[in-house]
């Protein structure tokens, strides 16, 4: 639908492992995550707060909520983006992140920019 494309934003992720801020032999095992979000829509949007689902190899979930990134409520125009740089702690030398940005737009719609699944990992630990 055409109107779909008014609320869209589009996120991408790079992650590091930090082995200067990690115990390899024991953990924890720290990695930072590098965020583009990028308003692709026709319409200008704000996000308002972000929702992450962290879980490590054995199963392990927590859940982080808050409002902003990295103490900013970015707005975003159409075509503009931002970036930002955060991290986390895991127990395992492998796990995952998934979650959401929580955006209002101009028009006062609220909607949700989703960021899928994406793996963290400790160099040399997957194929």
């Amino acid at each position: 639908m055409a109107s779909d494309k008014k609320y869209d934003i589009t996120v991408t992720v790079r992650t590091q492992f930090l082995p200067d801020q990690s115990d390899a032999e024991r953990g924890p095992f720290v990695f930072a995550y590098f965020i583009t979000i990028r308003n692709t829509g026709g319409i200008a949007a704000q996000l308002i707060s972000r929702h992450w689902i962290i879980t490590d190899a054995e199963g392990r979930s927590q859940e982080v909520k808050g409002l902003g990134v990295v103490g900013q409520q970015p707005l975003l125009k159409p075509g503009e983006e931002y970036q930002y740089q955060s991290g986390t702690p895991l127990n395992t030398p492998v796990g995952t992140m998934r979650g959401a940005y929580q955006m209002v737009a101009e028009d006062g719609t609220h909607f949700d920019a989703i960021v899928p699944e994406f793996v963290l990992s400790m160099p040399r630990t997957l194929h």
